[in-house]
């Protein structure tokens, strides 16, 4: 039997496992904490404590390119390819989920060759991709290498997590729209689709983080264009300024504003789903 604290009644380990996941926290966030604050220093502010100053010096440094590289370049590839990739993940992996609720020959082979490329080491893999654009005489670029490798990496979180989906779905609802009258089409685009959508954003959240942030599949595979993280990569080796303090800053803040978007568009169907059945 746990020692009950005299303050709170609540058991000595309550408190042991509280200070060791405040730890975690601290040590999870803190360095990234300590980014975002260095990368509002002043123009004489460099890579370390003490800050001097305070602005949006670095912020701007990045607009105008004074030493960042193409910047604007990578963001032009990095955006559009996260997009390809969310769509193209979001289309297969709820088809898969579609097809695997019935048992089909060498079903699960499939599921375990598309798994298979989770535990594949990244690296290895990208550079696998790109030794057999070389053979094949192929030029690597964002769009053609670089997205069948970061799909490598997607498709399998997309097609679980859709299993998951489909694992809650009631199909009675598919039955009853086709006692209606319903057509297929029909029944897809009014009844399945619109149960299953905040698991379709999920798929997507997924699809655009993952890509918009890969950097061990796409290096080998991207060609001679740089994508964001591969740019922040190489700004590591010259750049010595705050401004990459301030690259950090925006990249993380966009991944926060996708992620609030899905998660509030996800709210937003459940509300209204809650108000539909309340009448």
């Amino acid at each position: 039997m746990a020692i009950v604290s005299a303050r709170g009644g609540r058991p000595w380990t309550f408190y042991v496992l509280a200070a060791i996941f405040v730890g975690y926290v601290a040590f999870l966030y803190g360095p990234m904490l300590c980014i975002y604050v260095l990368s509002f220093q002043g123009p004489q502010g460099g890579l370390t404590f003490p800050m001097r100053g305070a602005g949006l010096h670095w912020f701007n440094q990045l607009l105008s390119q004074g030493d960042t590289g193409d910047l604007i370049g990578a963001i032009s590839r990095s955006l559009p390819l996260a997009v390809l990739v969310m769509a193209i993940t979001v289309i297969v992996s709820f088809a898969a989920g579609m097809a695997f609720r019935a048992r089909f020959p060498g079903s699960n082979w499939l599921f375990y060759l598309v798994v298979a490329s989770l535990v594949a080491p990244g690296y290895v893999l990208g550079i696998g991709i790109g030794l057999m654009f070389q053979l094949l005489g192929w030029n690597t670029d964002w769009y053609t290498s670089a997205l069948g490798a970061q799909l490598s990496w997607t498709l399998p979180f997309g097609l679980l997590i859709m299993f998951a989906v489909f694992g809650r779905y009631d199909r009675a609802y598919e039955e009853a729209a086709r006692d209606l009258g319903a057509f297929p089409v029909q029944t897809l685009r009014l009844v399945v689709v619109p149960m299953l959508l905040p698991g379709v954003i999920a798929v997507a959240l997924f699809g655009f983080t993952l890509s918009y942030d890969e950097f061990a599949r796409t290096l080998q595979t991207v060609g001679s264009s740089n994508t964001v993280p591969i740019e922040i990569w190489s700004m590591t080796q010259n750049v010595t300024t705050p401004s990459i303090y301030a690259l950090g800053t925006l990249t993380t803040a966009l991944s926060f504003v996708v992620i609030g978007v899905s998660l509030g568009t996800i709210a937003l169907i459940q509300r209204r789903r809650v108000g539909m059945k309340s009448l």
